[in-house]
Formats: structure tokens, C-alpha cells, sequence
């Protein structure tokens, strides 16, 4: 069972969300999984109907753009995200700079344990119109937790049985 973790912060309005698996398999391999923009879409819920804009392969590296589209409730969006950080097979982030949320920067870092990797996914996020998008808090991280329960699954399959998310540390 993938246990999710919303964590405190002293910032008002940010809110975020932590992850962590264990894949058994080599870092570098889980590495450049994730750095494949386009095997995003073959984690996330076919309901969002993500899909990846910009042209594929993406050359990943600091300042790397990419283009998204994908719907929330029903709603059409276009979501344009930054590689802010990019230290391979360590840590890379991405940083929204238009899209759904008023901020949205999402670090995944990668460490080996033995032959088995540790995954982490730290969302921090805020929601627009602050401080009258917080009422939408609850309704959101139930999304969120639906998103990173079916990306779990998702991980499963691909990389086998052995995959084990992790409760948030």
C-alpha cells in the first residue's frame, strides 16, 4: 500500500506532498526512466489525458523547457515546466512556470541502496488565488494522493514486483 505524506510548513499557502519508493533496480536505469519526459505519461492516470506537447526525445539539462497538456475536473490545461536542477542519476527538478497551480516545484532524487534505488518525489505547491483557493486544499490532495497511488501502480508494472513505495519520511 503507497502511503502518502501532505508535510507542514511554516510558509502560508504552501503546501507539500512527499513520496518515497524502493525500486529494485540499478539508479542509473531509474534515473534516466524519469528523465524521459515522455515516459511521464505512462505514469500518470489516464483520466488527466496527459500528454507530453513538446517535441520528443527532450534533451534534459538546467533551463530545458517542456510543454504539457492534460485536463483537470474536466478542464483543459497547458502547463509549461522548467528543469530547474539537473544532477544525474542523483536529483532533478522541475519547476512550473505556467499551469494549474501558483507554484509548483517537484524534486525527484535518487539514491542507490545496494542494488535497489530509494526514490523521492517532494511536491511543494500552492494553490492560485490565494487565500481563497486553500478551500480547494482537501479536494486537491485527494487528487494528488489518487496521482501518486496510480503512479506506484504504474512503477509496479514497469519495473516488477519488486517496487515498494514507501511511506513519506
Amino acid at each position: 500500500m503507497t502511503r502518502i505524506d501532505f508535510l507542514p510548513t511554516p510558509e502560508r499557502g504552501v503546501h507539500v506532498l512527499r513520496t518515497t519508493a524502493s525500486i529494485e533496480r540499478p539508479i542509473d536505469e531509474v534515473f534516466d526512466f524519469f528523465a524521459a519526459a515522455a515516459n511521464l505519461e505512462r505514469i500518470t492516470p489516464p483520466s488527466l489525458r496527459f500528454r507530453v506537447v513538446t517535441p520528443l526525445p527532450v534533451d534534459m539539462h538546467v533551463g530545458a523547457l517542456i510543454d504539457y497538456a492534460l485536463r483537470l475536473n474536466g478542464l483543459p490545461f497547458a502547463w509549461r515546466t522548467e528543469i530547474t536542477e539537473w544532477n544525474p542519476p542523483h536529483a532533478f527538478t522541475d519547476t512550473q512556470l505556467s499551469g494549474p497551480y501558483h507554484t509548483w516545484i517537484h524534486r525527484h532524487t535518487f539514491e542507490a541502496d545496494g542494488d535497489a534505488t530509494l526514490m523521492v518525489d517532494e511536491v511543494r505547491h500552492r494553490l492560485p488565488l490565494w487565500p481563497v483557493g486553500e478551500a480547494a486544499v482537501p479536494i486537491v490532495r485527494r487528487q494528488l494522493r489518487g496521482i501518486f497511488t496510480f503512479r506506484a501502480r504504474a512503477l509496479e508494472e514497469i519495473f516488477g514486483r519488486g517496487t515498494t513505495p514507501r511511506g513519506a519520511v
